[in-house]
């Protein structure tokens, strides 16, 4: 059982469970504020994710901030277990093709985490190295 994958997947549902919308036209924010329950005149009652289309109630606001801040808090917890880290890495340099590339960057990038967080963290570093050596492994 990966703790990270089953972590990730969580946070994805709940996050597709919470009612927004996303629109890439007139009739599809329409239809997006019908679903809301709002109008398309009704823009003063909704927050925008900004350029990418998405928007959600503005009486939502804070169940979603909750929601986020839960979820971080999540993250953050399960980062004090090793075994949790090295599934992190492991998944994601899958997930971002190292075997192919042999680059860090993009399994880094979605994770949010800078070469140098990973070298000066001793936990991050020996899980990455870890990761890196169980991938060339199952590619052998």
């Amino acid at each position: 059982m990966n703790t990270y994958v089953n972590l990730k997947t969580k946070h994805q549902i709940e996050i597709n469970k919470f009612p927004m919308q996303f629109a890439f036209s007139n009739e599809q924010f329409k239809e997006g504020m019908e679903r809301l329950g709002l109008t398309e005149k009704d823009t003063d009652k909704v927050y925008s994710f900004g350029n990418t289309g998405g928007f959600y109630r503005r009486s939502d606001a804070k169940r979603f901030h909750e929601m986020l801040d839960r979820q971080e808090q999540e993250r953050k917890e399960a980062m004090k277990n090793d075994q949790y880290i090295y599934e992190m890495f492991d998944y994601e340099l899958a997930n971002h093709e190292y075997i192919i590339t042999r680059s860090t960057r993009e399994t880094l990038d979605a994770l949010d985490l800078t070469q140098e967080q990973v070298e000066t963290d001793k936990r991050l570093s020996a899980a990455l190295k870890k990761a890196i050596q169980h991938q060339i492994e199952i590619q052998e």
